[in-house]
């Protein structure tokens, strides 16, 4: 394999799965407290992303970056305080059909307030360019360069240079930012073992003086906050537009049922392996013909679904995470890291 593939396929698959986890996590948490699987969920990462475009516009992109995820959290808390709680007593259908509906709302008033079309969300000027270029040639093999390509990607005649965005290098940085944030709040806070304990014991948290339902309304707004967050990255990274959360929503639920239902560390697991299995197929060149073909199997036009086995990886790319989610539903119907069934 190709060492500037390898590298670059690498690296964009981590940049996905982060930003993967910075959607699911979210999700997970409020699933883990509430037992609420919020159909709406990414509805609110295109709102981050539609929020921060309109302040982007006024302070710019990092008070965009800082002001756009509170505010959506605070949609959200207020959702889950006024119309959430008040169907939570008659189960999880009405939940989520109730999160279903959500997602609709939003998508016709994104749509009235912002158009139909995609909008010019940019990015930062500072974080435009190149973070480093892989360089590779026969003659000079393999190197790296910081920032800019160098001259040598023009002087050398067989050079290959390929540039790592800043920005998506930034969506990393903040993906594990975010990741160290969270388990530091839950797991070395007042707050976090609140949380924990709401989580298993909420009456007995009750009896300690603690008001549970504001708990929950707080973990709510908190996991669409960073839903936000993850649409104020992703929305800059890649395209703006309405149909921004229909592309992520399914895979993000895949996501946490690979991963496990209510499990943070199997949400970054799963995000992480879908992220890389997608960049590799999307990238590859190779169909079930050549894997047979390595195995020493012989195919024939009469063998029964010969076309099938000359489609290109890259080709089903797309339905990868789904073929995982169906298989783990088969073999490990609580995922790869949880601890309750789906």
């Amino acid at each position: 394999m190709d060492a500037t593939y390898f590298l670059i396929s690498l690296l964009n698959g981590l940049s996905v799965g982060l930003l993967l986890f910075m959607l699911a996590s979210g999700l997970t948490l409020i699933f883990s407290m509430m037992g609420v699987l919020n159909f709406a969920h990414a509805s609110f990462y295109m709102l981050g992303a539609y929020v921060a475009y309109t302040l982007s516009g006024v302070v710019g992109f990092w008070w965009a970056l800082l002001l756009a995820p509170p505010l959506v959290g605070l949609l959200g808390a207020l959702f889950e305080r006024h119309v959430l709680r008040r169907v939570h007593k008659f189960g999880h259908v009405p939940e989520l059909l109730v999160t279903f509906g959500l997602s609709y709302i939003v998508l016709e008033l994104v749509q009235l307030i912002w158009g139909r079309s995609a909008v010019d969300f940019q990015q930062p000027e500072s974080l435009s360019g190149p973070l480093f270029t892989i360089l590779s040639s026969d003659s000079q093999g393999l190197s790296l360069a910081w920032g800019a390509p160098p001259e040598a990607c023009r002087a050398v005649a067989d050079m290959i240079c390929t540039q790592f965005p800043a920005f998506r290098a930034f969506g990393m940085a903040v993906a594990v930012a975010m990741l160290v944030a969270v388990w530091l709040l839950l797991t070395r806070t007042r707050v976090g073992l609140v949380i924990q304990a709401a989580l298993t014991h909420p009456h007995m948290v009750e009896a300690l003086g603690h008001n549970v339902p504001r708990v929950f309304m707080g973990v709510f707004g908190g996991g669409t906050a960073l839903a936000a967050l993850a649409g104020v990255i992703g929305g800059a990274l890649r395209v703006t537009e309405p149909s921004m959360a229909l592309q992520v929503g399914a895979v993000v639920f895949a996501v946490i049922v690979i991963g496990g239902m209510g499990s943070l560390a199997g949400a970054f697991v799963a995000s992480i392996g879908l992220g890389v299995i997608e960049s590799f197929a999307i990238g590859s060149d190779r169909s079930l013909l050549d894997l047979l073909a390595w195995a020493d199997i012989a195919v024939t036009h009469e063998t029964f679904g010969y076309a099938i086995y000359s489609v290109k990886v890259s080709q089903v790319a797309a339905i990868l995470p789904y073929l995982l989610l169906v298989l783990i539903l088969i073999f490990r119907p609580r995922g790869l890291l949880g601890t309750r069934e789906g």
